[in-house]
């Protein structure tokens, strides 16, 4: 990615009101309109006018990441706190129109047998109200030898959301899955725009908010887990008995490596059963080892600053009672659904934002029903529960 510069024109503290102003311009001092402008994750955003100029307010906001993004440039972003009440010159740099060469190629052929499996991993199952409006333009790439799938989005996504009354300007900045380890990793910025707010759509989002991953950062941050129902509980790793040993991991391998294409029958039983094993089992199982632990083993709070920090693993369970309209009134049913998720930090510290969001997301790892919020269940940050 080629080199995005930023210049700080004047630093000032005489706004009543929190923004960041400025110009943007290419790499030959040409001023350029159109450059879409916004707080990743928000609906807060604005567009450069045609000097190039802008100006966006950005409320009492403290954290998050300002996005420069206009097709056919290298999108920038920018930690917010660096630039609150300063006006900027902002550089951006064409993109390389010539596709640089890469030993796994993207193709058609990818496109075709990948594009669902992408789809539910990504976007969710609800294809009938949420929809990428210019899928097309996806470019997929699949290494047979090492079984890893990477997508690229060349133009930033138009996704309709339906359910939940948003339009999402996407700009998918990386997709992998590794299917050896099942781990699926994505990184992007979203811009969101309301398209609409019926009483049916405010239920959607509720129920979408309730004992998400964002609810649970939020009450993180106001100090409110318990209250808001979260039970926390210390997990560790532990060798899977079942899983085949290191030993018999070696006896299949020199198996395999001696058979090209071994007979269904004629394969040992000791092998087919070696084999059976490291298909059907984890090699690891995860098993509890302190339950409802306090928020001071996983939270620490320094000079207004709150950091998620632990170590092993965290399952984070939730007792969730979904919304229902009554009349013109929102109430949570009686009866309830346990939501049960775990977090892996590997040794990381991650600072939690008032808005619920944390810094490099990338680097935490998910599973279970927090990993089930995809794009079909994503919400703003500036999202506030009733919305």
């Amino acid at each position: 990615m080629k080199t995005v510069l930023l210049f700080f024109l004047l630093t000032t503290s005489l706004f009543s009101a929190q923004m960041v102003k400025g110009t943007v311009v290419d790499d030959t001092g040409h001023r350029i309109s159109g450059v879409n402008i916004y707080l990743d994750g928000t609906k807060t955003g604005v567009v450069s006018e045609e000097d190039g100029s802008f100006t966006l307010h950005v409320s009492a906001q403290k954290y998050g990441n300002l996005v420069f993004q206009k097709e056919d440039y290298e999108t920038f972003t920018i930690g917010l706190p660096d630039i609150i009440n300063k006006t900027l010159k902002v550089v951006l740099t064409k993109t390389n129109a010539i596709e640089e060469i890469r030993l796994v190629p993207y193709t058609s052929e990818a496109y075709q047998n990948y594009s669902n499996y992408f789809l539910d991993t990504f976007i969710g199952n609800n294809r009938d109200d949420v929809k990428i409006k210019n899928q097309r333009s996806l470019k997929f790439s699949y290494d047979k030898k090492n079984k890893i799938l990477k997508v690229k989005a060349p133009n930033t996504l138009i996704i309709e959301n339906k359910n939940l009354g948003y339009e999402i300007n996407y700009n998918l900045i990386a997709f992998s899955s590794d299917f050896n380890t099942k781990m699926i990793n994505y990184s992007g910025t979203s811009f969101f725009k309301e398209t609409k707010n019926t009483d049916k759509v405010k239920l959607n989002r509720m129920n979408a908010y309730e004992g998400s991953q964002l609810h649970f950062f939020r009450s993180i941050y106001e100090n409110k887990i318990t209250e808001a129902g979260f039970i926390v509980n210390q997990v560790v790793r532990v060798p899977n008995p079942k899983y085949p040993s290191e030993e018999e991991l070696n006896i299949l391998k020199n198996y395999l490596d001696l058979v090209t294409q071994p007979d269904l029958h004629t394969i040992p039983e000791n092998i087919r059963e070696i084999a059976r094993r490291k298909n059907t089992q984890s090699p690891y199982m995860l098993a509890i080892v302190k339950t409802k632990i306090p928020d001071s083993d996983y939270v620490k709070r320094q000079e207004g600053h709150v950091f998620l920090e632990f170590k092993d693993i965290l399952q984070v369970n939730y007792p969730k009672f979904y919304y229902e309209l009554k009349g013109k009134e929102f109430v949570k049913r009686t009866d309830k659904s346990i939501l049960s998720s775990f977090l892996h930090s590997d040794g990381e510290s991650f600072e939690v934002s008032k808005e619920g969001n944390i810094t490099m997301p990338d680097q935490l790892i998910n599973e279970g029903d927090f990993s089930k919020n995809k794009i079909e269940n994503m919400l703003p940050l500036d999202y506030q529960l009733g919305d």
